[in-house]
């Protein structure tokens, strides 16, 4: 079975944090700068929150406040859902689906390491497939 670290080889180990003390405006300018659709909450070098587009959304725009008035403390998720880079890869996406979450944080030697989406999942898996596809037609053809 396929392991988490082997999309974080494909995609690299980057990850876009922020404070809980940061405003919501800023995360959001931060997530459009890296083109991301979350960013990992860190005080202390310690995972304390999620923020997302979602977050933004229900607890920001929704009731509406302005994303400039609001912490991203004030609108992060938690408790925050993980994975190790040795988590299968299907397990991620049944907890992701279970749990209705886009992101997971990687975490080794209890460090952030890496963050996966969905996306990234389903992006891994098309690739092994287009893979297994084109030795599958190379068997069959006889090449």
């Amino acid at each position: 079975m396929a392991k988490v670290s082997s999309i974080l080889s494909r995609k690299g180990f980057d990850v876009v944090t922020v404070t809980p003390k940061q405003t919501a405006i800023e995360a959001v300018n931060l997530m459009n700068e890296h083109r991301i659709g979350a960013v990992i909450v860190v005080e202390k070098e310690e995972i304390v929150g999620i923020f997302t587009e979602r977050d933004l959304l229900r607890r920001i725009v929704a009731k509406g406040k302005r994303a400039e008035d609001v912490t991203v403390g004030q609108a992060m998720s938690t408790p925050v859902a993980y994975c190790t880079p040795e988590t299968d890869i299907q397990e991620c996406r049944m907890a992701m689906t279970q749990k209705r979450i886009r992101h997971l944080p990687v975490i080794q030697d209890k460090k952030l390491a890496g963050l996966v989406s969905i996306g990234d999942i389903m992006a891994y898996e098309l690739s092994e497939h287009q893979t297994t596809i084109q030795y599958l037609n190379e068997y069959i053809s006889g090449r």
